[in-house]
C-alpha cells in the first residue's frame, strides 16, 4: 500500500472521527417561560452571527483544507501551498468575536507554516494543527460539524 493510500485513509479516519456525534438526550420541558426566552437570547443572538456570508466564508476554509489534505496526501507539497496560502491570507469575514480570534490566528500561522514547508512531513504536521484550530473554534462557537 502506497503512502499516499495511508494518508488518505487517515485522514479520512480523522474527519469521519470528528464528525460523529452523540444523540442527543431528550430534555424535559422548560418550567418557566420566562427563564426559558431569556435563555433563548444567546442562541438567537448566536444564528444571528451565523448569516448566510459567514457559513459561506467558513465552507469556502473547508473547502480549501480539504484540497491541501489531499494534495498532501497525494505527495504534492506544491500543491497543497495553493490553498494554504489562501487560507494564511485571504480576507476574514466580518463578526468573528474577539474570544475567537486566537483561533483564526493560529489555522492562519499553521496555514503559512505548510505553506513554506521544504518536506512534507513538515507540512502535514502544519496541516494537522489547521485542522486542531479549527475544531478548536468550532468547540467554542458551540457548532457541531456534519458532513
Amino acid at each position: 500500500m502506497k503512502i499516499q493510500s495511508l494518508w488518505i485513509v487517515a485522514i479520512t479516519v480523522c474527519l469521519a472521527a470528528c464528525s460523529k456525534q452523540e444523540p442527543a438526550e431528550p430534555q424535559a420541558p422548560e418550567p418557566d417561560p420566562a427563564a426559558a426566552a431569556e435563555a433563548a437570547a444567546p442562541a438567537a443572538e448566536a444564528d444571528a452571527m451565523f448569516d448566510a456570508a459567514f457559513v459561506s466564508h467558513m465552507h469556502e476554509h473547508a473547502e480549501k483544507l480539504d484540497d491541501l489534505m489531499f494534495a498532501l496526501a497525494d505527495g504534492d507539497l506544491v500543491g497543497a501551498a495553493t490553498p494554504a496560502y489562501w487560507l494564511s491570507q485571504h480576507e476574514a469575514v466580518d463578526g468573528v468575536p474577539e474570544e475567537w480570534q486566537n483561533y483564526l490566528t493560529g489555522m492562519r500561522n499553521a496555514a503559512y507554516e505548510v505553506e513554506t514547508a521544504d518536506d512534507l512531513d513538515t507540512a502535514r504536521a502544519a496541516a494537522e494543527e489547521i485542522s486542531v484550530q479549527c475544531q478548536g473554534c468550532h468547540t467554542a462557537a458551540g457548532v457541531i460539524v456534519s458532513e
